[in-house]
């Protein structure tokens, strides 16, 4: 079941603009955290703009400034775990 909608799936986005005097740090953790939880065929560089647009109101919010500053840092993550992460090639 998801809480939020296709472009944060587990509402940590729209949750962080609902918490009075959060940082910037704080919201740089719930970026990582928002990241993580998209589906892997997600691409947070087509995302991100979404929720600018979504949450543009919000002008003084810290989780504008992550997310604009995800805009100019965000790459593809590429995940390995398990026996395949560890060995190199």
């Amino acid at each position: 079941m998801m809480k939020g909608d296709h472009n944060d799936p587990k509402a940590l986005i729209r949750e962080s603009f609902n918490i009075e005097g959060i940082t910037i740090e704080e919201c740089r953790s719930i970026f990582l955290d928002w990241a993580l939880s998209l589906p892997n065929e997600a691409d947070a560089r087509k995302i991100i703009p979404l929720l600018l647009e979504q949450y543009g109101d919000k002008k003084e919010h810290p989780m504008l400034v992550t997310l604009r500053e995800g805009m100019i840092k965000t790459v593809s993550p590429i995940r390995r775990g398990g026996r395949k992460g560890r060995l190199t090639n």
